[in-house]
């Protein structure tokens, strides 16, 4: 099968759909994507934010629609918000996530749910309302943007890490259903980025890289149609390699190199 999926040419003119959009990776994605042209529908769950994302745009550029990724009928109405305004939607870019670091002897079950809530149900509802559309007109990009806590088992990730390996799974799954459909899956996976989540953090964070750099490689990554987006590379693919070890030497390599 082949890995091949339309990109995109440009994004003046574009209409896309970024939920997550009032800080850190949305928040400078969406700067960009208004700079860029596109017409951006904005989402988020702090409506004085968007007001201000939105002012930043050109008459009628964009569309400040507040919503709580755990209501799938805000999300829907906000989908149809967006219809009746521009009758379509070309990128549906889901950025939208909570961290809360969890560790055995802090696990809180109702800290997981939050997690789950957020972080697996969320982007699914989201995609629940653009899907019949995109599929009816054969084309569109679906972007979710994950991390790479998803690859494997990481200390403090006790419930994070699970929801971003069930979006990989996702979005694997939306691959191989929709790319022979003309439809394009994108699956994002950042390591560290400077945002008010990492702020939590209270160890080093490796090749920590800013949000405004996480956006350029999200929205290149998109341009190129690419399926597995994932950075910084240094950090990125060093993970992907733990994955593929037997779990002693995975496990070994965590004890003594993770300071966690």
């Amino acid at each position: 099968m082949s890995m091949q999926q339309p990109g995109i040419t440009q994004f003046t003119g574009l209409r896309v759909w970024v939920i997550g959009a009032t800080s850190g990776i949305g928040e400078a994605c969406a700067k960009t994507l208004i700079t860029a042209g596109a017409r951006v529908a904005l989402s988020g769950r702090r409506f004085e934010r968007l007001e201000t994302l939105c002012a930043l745009g050109q008459v009628n550029q964009c569309l400040s629609l507040p919503l709580d990724v755990t209501k799938a009928e805000q999300i829907d109405l906000a989908y149809q918000a967006i219809v009746r305004a521009w009758h379509g939607l070309d990128l549906l870019l889901f950025v939208s996530g909570i961290y809360i670091p969890l560790r055995a002897d802090n696990f809180a079950l109702a800290a997981a749910e939050q997690t789950v809530q957020a972080n697996v149900l969320g982007p699914m509802r989201a995609v629940a309302a653009v899907l019949p559309d995109m599929l009816e007109q054969h084309a569109g990009h679906i972007a979710i943007v994950g991390s790479v806590a998803g690859y494997s088992g990481l200390p403090k990730a006790l419930a994070y890490g699970p929801s971003k390996a069930a979006m990989i799974n996702f979005c694997e799954a939306l691959f191989y259903d929709l790319q022979p459909r003309g439809l394009s899956v994108h699956m994002i996976s950042p390591g560290f980025v400077e945002t008010p989540a990492t702020a939590q953090n209270d160890f080093v964070m490796p090749a920590l890289i800013s949000p405004e750099t996480a956006a350029q490689e999200i929205l290149a990554g998109i341009q190129q149609g690419k399926f597995d987006i994932h950075f910084p590379k240094r950090f990125s693919r060093f993970l992907k390699f733990l994955r593929l070890l037997p779990y002693p030497i995975y496990f070994w390599i965590l004890r003594h190199f993770v300071k966690i």
